[in-house]
């Protein structure tokens, strides 16, 4: 652990981050406790996620979540 008391590696807030329990893609929300919370592109359900098991996001998983988001916000309101 660094001496913020993050793991090092881990994805700061804002951050595209990989939950490698189950391979979801999630934007760093923050930190509860010790677990990172997660929120999956375009928006749903945060979910927290120990530090051990988070991992940072490639480029391309990156540009799909940020196209992902981008498409979630372009929808007309129904």
């Amino acid at each position: 652990m660094t001496d913020e008391g993050h793991e090092p590696g881990a994805p700061e807030a804002g951050g595209f981050a990989v939950d490698a329990r189950d391979g979801r893609v999630g934007r760093v929300t923050g930190r509860a406790g010790p677990n990172v919370r997660l929120r999956p592109p375009g928006g749903g359900p945060e979910w927290e996620c120990p530090p051990e098991a988070v991992r940072p996001a490639s480029p391309g998983v990156v540009l799909r979540a940020r196209v992902a988001e981008i498409n979630r916000e372009g929808q007309l309101p129904r």
